[in-house]
């Protein structure tokens, strides 16, 4: 690692020390108070990896599989894409892994699965089962048929909700899309982690058809929180009729700051400031065309510039937006990334994370809370890739540098018992499993 690249940066301009608010995510982090600053916090430089893959700090230690071309158990080969993944626990301390796969009707590879949604697409999703030694047991096909299957997020009854990241339509040619579908696409499908077959493939059409990105399900609630990937996305909330069955539908609103209708928010917002909110009813969340966004601005909703990674933790959500930025000189958005954070029970939006350059942070995208209490963030920016943490305190620092290529991680996730980190690089397409002293002393 370089250390001239992204050394740290406080969240509101507070020194290293912390004089920022505590939250309760910075309440549980509190409690490691052994965890001193090493490069903006975290486990020290990363160390180059001998195999040319993965660089870690030292003392972590990884093991590689399912990678892209390999057969699965299913006799399928395993497809490229890697993307959105969660991970659940398995029979006998096992872990399951269910993960995206980005792919188009032109990919080169695909999932092949039964019951495919649409024979002319190639995404969709793969499950893994990972045993107590982080050796791959077995992998195979769970969902096929779909179209780029970005991210998604767990479920707190044990499956996975994937996203379409693209709402092609048979009927309709919209600019951008290919017309070789055969179905609408643009849906948010569910995949129970303990599937052992593909499963039957149905469109949940009542959290909306748009660009998907990533959701993330408050378990006290039951409200499903969803992003979008688009330059002037919204941030949205599905609130379902029936607590864990999805199918049954719900009302789908979007986000709008109170006294501000149609907000932008790509620059210019303070740090750590708390900001009333309201939602606005989404009356059309399934159209013929990629309108939902469109009414939803309409009625006064606040506008994100690209909405990815979500995450909920702590009684908080955390969503990025990979292209939200400060403000430069000439007044324009720099956009190398921001985290936001809900407080639902306040039902209050802050900015949380505002990269100031590409060295600080590079387009986060996949974001999870951490055991430990840390953000973690995949990039997916313009440069050589980091795993990045965060801590509360407003430190970055860099956890994994994809040592292969300057393609995106993404999919990160943790095991149940919180000993193991897992993340996806999507291209080549590999799944990795890491592990090492995470509650230790940072850099012993």
């Amino acid at each position: 690692m370089q250390l001239s690249r992204r050394k740290f940066f406080t969240l509101a301009g507070a020194s290293a020390a912390g004089t920022l608010m505590m939250s309760p995510l910075q309440a549980l982090y509190a409690k490691k108070a052994n965890r001193e600053s090493v490069f903006g916090g975290g486990y020290g430089p990363l160390v180059p990896d001998p195999n040319g893959l993965l660089d870690l700090p030292r003392r972590f230690k990884y093991e590689a599989f399912s990678r892209t071309g390999e057969i699965m158990s299913d006799g399928s080969p395993v497809p490229g894409g890697h993307d959105g993944m969660a991970a659940f626990p398995g029979p006998q301390n096992t872990v399951i892994l269910v993960r995206n796969h980005e792919l188009s009707p032109n990919s080169t590879t695909e999932v092949v699965g039964r019951n495919p949604y649409d024979p002319l697409c190639k995404g969709g999703t793969t499950t893994l089962q990972v045993g107590r030694n982080r050796q791959l047991l077995n992998h195979y096909a769970s969902l096929s048929g779909t179209y780029r299957n970005c991210a998604g997020g767990p479920t707190p009854w044990g499956s996975w909700i994937t996203c379409e990241e693209n709402i092609s339509t048979v009927a309709t040619n919209q600019p951008g899309n290919p017309t070789n579908v055969s179905k609408s696409h643009g849906y948010n499908f569910e995949v129970r982690a303990r599937a052992r077959a593909p499963v039957n493939p149905v469109p949940l059409v009542a959290m909306g058809r748009f660009n998907h990105e990533a959701v993330a399900c408050d378990p006290t609630t039951g409200i499903v929180y969803q992003t979008e990937d688009r330059a002037d996305s919204l941030f949205y909330r599905f609130l379902p009729y029936e607590r864990n069955n999805l199918r049954a539908g719900g009302t789908l609103q979007a986000l709008k700051i109170k006294d501000r209708p149609q907000a932008q928010t790509f620059a210019g917002f303070p740090q750590r400031e708390p900001i009333p909110v309201e939602w606005v009813t989404i009356d059309n969340p399934d159209p013929a065309t990629d309108t939902v966004r469109v009414e939803g601005f309409s009625k006064g909703a606040a506008q994100f510039a690209r909405g990815e990674g979500v995450c909920y933790g702590n009684g908080e959500v955390y969503f990025c937006c990979t292209n939200g930025g400060s403000v430069e000189a000439n007044g324009t958005p720099n956009g190398f990334g921001q985290v936001w954070r809900y407080l639902p029970e306040q039902d209050t939006i802050e900015l949380f994370v505002e990269a100031t350059s590409a060295d600080e942070l590079d387009g986060p995208d996949n974001i999870v809370v951490a055991p430990h209490g840390d953000l973690i963030i995949c990039e997916d920016g313009n440069d050589e890739q980091f795993v990045v943490g965060v801590t509360p305190n407003g430190e970055l620092y860099h956890l994994a540098k994809n040592a292969i290529n300057d393609r995106e991680f993404a999919g990160v996730c943790f095991s149940p018992d919180g000993r193991t980190m897992f993340v996806n690089l999507q291209t080549p397409g590999i799944t990795f499993a890491i592990w090492g002293p995470w509650n230790s002393q940072p850099g012993a």
